[in-house]
């Protein structure tokens, strides 16, 4: 069986497009060949990687990667998940479908690193729930 490979991409990387990739690959990654990357080099948020231990998916090994790391590759499905309110979003063209779901920008977040880390936490979940809705079989 082929899978679908399907790309996340953010501004830097660092936070939603890991949480995405990490995500999806744990919940349907029989399904999907998942990949992440952004436009500019940082490095993967450690509160990033915390929440996501907090539901068993490893992003230890993740690292940063700009979308010319990626070469001459395509996609089936490239997925852009920045704030489109306040960052504008990369566009790369995809074999079957280009989607974007502006999701808040966790790396942004001020306050004590609880408060902090509870943001990080609701985009978890946000986009938990929206890669379920859109990437579960029989999904929309």
């Amino acid at each position: 069986m082929n899978k679908t490979s399907v790309l996340f991409v953010c501004t830097h990387n660092s936070a939603r497009s890991q949480m995405a990739e990490g995500l999806l690959r744990d919940r349907y990654g029989d399904q999907y060949d998942v990949y992440s990357a952004g436009t500019e080099r940082t490095h993967v948020r450690p509160l990033a990687t915390s929440v996501m231990e907090e539901v068993n998916v490893d992003l230890s090994d993740h690292h940063s990667k700009t979308i010319d790391d990626l070469g001459d590759r395509t996609f089936d499905v490239v997925v852009t998940v920045c704030d489109a309110a306040r960052e504008a979003c990369p566009y790369l063209p995809a074999e079957e479908e280009n989607l974007h779901r502006s999701f808040e920008d966790p790396s942004s977040a001020q306050g004590t690193d609880e408060e902090r880390r509870a943001v990080f936490r609701r985009v978890r979940d946000a986009l938990a729930d929206w890669i379920d809705e859109t990437f579960a079989p029989g999904g929309d």
